[in-house]
């Protein structure tokens, strides 16, 4: 359990409050707030099979190969970290 706080603790500087200047008590609050959520519903995990897939993918999905004109950019935490998803 200690390992899986520290690996969070440690991706969560890299990916988000090591690049941000920090301007108020509550701007944490809103950031972390906004990287959990990427974290648990949009960013790729490696732990089914190795499959990279988002929680939130359907399993009947094939995430890739997509023509580059289909690949719309969501960004998250005014474009510190971004989200990719194909349109129909």
């Amino acid at each position: 359990m200690n390992a899986l706080a520290e690996q969070f603790v440690r991706t969560t500087r890299e990916d988000c409050t090591d690049r941000m200047l920090i301007i108020s008590e509550r701007h944490p609050r809103v950031v972390l707030q906004q990287y959990i959520e990427h974290n648990n519903a949009g960013r790729s995990h490696q732990g089914n099979g190795m499959g990279l897939r988002a929680p939130d993918d359907a399993s009947n999905v094939i995430p890739f190969p997509a023509a580059p004109q289909r690949i719309r950019r969501k960004p998250i935490l005014g474009g510190l970290i971004n989200e990719y998803q194909t349109v129909a």
